[in-house]
């Protein structure tokens, strides 16, 4: 049979005498402890200078320590991204030895697998890339496009993002891989044009940059663009049609891949 749980904070001269009272009205225990008198003053100057009513409700919880570190790896999993491609959490062994697995630590960084406009972007790639390329990832996150594009094949791949973390986490990803991808800060000096550009964004940054991709991808060659929902695809396409031809867009969960070829 479940229990129920009430909690309730009021003045310290009254704990005892509602205490009794509450066993008299048919509880079957009651705990009184002293509650944050830090977490209530925090409360109360933060509802002051917000303008919200001192009489407003609140609840204090309180959350025991855990394993915060394994709570967090138990939710990635290998993720089965084509027959022959897997990105697999650092914590796990590769279900098929076999296949080409990235092995991944995203740290703080975007970008497990998880999403689906990652797997569009790794597929893109895999169907992509014959060997030799030379590939540029904006926004790399986690590293693992860059990545999976030097075990797919490429001959160099770069990868760029705004977050210094994202870059650690990235260098740390290649290393672990034992792929020679680099990674830089976007405010060091960038890579030239390269045959291949990915970009994992979200569609507003995506329209932003559309020149700087045109002018990083080379004639002829190949650029996909992610991170963008249905109803804006249209709008990040015209924003790069005067240096793309596109193909038909791939969607999964609402998300679109653009793919597009640089015109000469």
């Amino acid at each position: 049979m479940p229990w129920l749980n009430a909690v309730t904070v009021v003045e310290r001269s009254l704990a005892e005498p509602l205490s009794d009272a509450l066993i008299e009205a048919g509880a079957l225990s009651v705990d009184a402890s002293d509650a944050d008198a830090g977490v209530s003053r925090a409360l109360a100057a933060a509802f002051a200078a917000a303008g919200v009513s001192a009489a407003t409700p609140f609840q204090v919880d309180r959350v025991e320590d855990e394993d915060w570190v394994r709570l967090t790896q138990s939710q990635f999993s290998p993720q089965h991204i084509t027959p022959g491609l897997w990105v697999v959490p650092s914590w796990h062994e590769p279900p098929d030895p076999a296949a080409i697995n990235i092995v991944l630590d995203p740290g703080l960084a975007f970008g497990t697998g998880t999403h689906a406009t990652t797997r569009l972007c790794l597929r893109w790639l895999a169907a992509t890339i014959r060997g030799g390329e030379s590939v540029i990832d904006f926004g790399c996150g986690s590293g693992i496009l860059a990545v999976a594009a030097m075990k797919l094949g490429a001959a160099r791949a770069f990868g760029v993002d705004i977050d210094p973390q994202a870059v650690l986490a990235a260098r740390a990803n290649a290393g672990r891989n034992h792929v020679a991808a680099t990674f830089f800060s976007a405010a060091e000096d960038l890579p030239g044009a390269a045959q291949i550009v990915v970009a994992n964004i979200l569609a507003p940054p995506l329209i932003v940059l559309a020149p700087l991709l045109a002018e990083r991808t080379e004639r002829g060659g190949r650029l996909a663009l992610s991170g963008i929902l249905s109803e804006q695809a249209g709008e990040v396409r015209e924003a790069y049609a005067a240096w793309y031809d596109f193909e038909p867009d791939t969607r999964e969960d609402g998300w679109v891949l653009l793919r597009g070829m640089r015109k000469p």
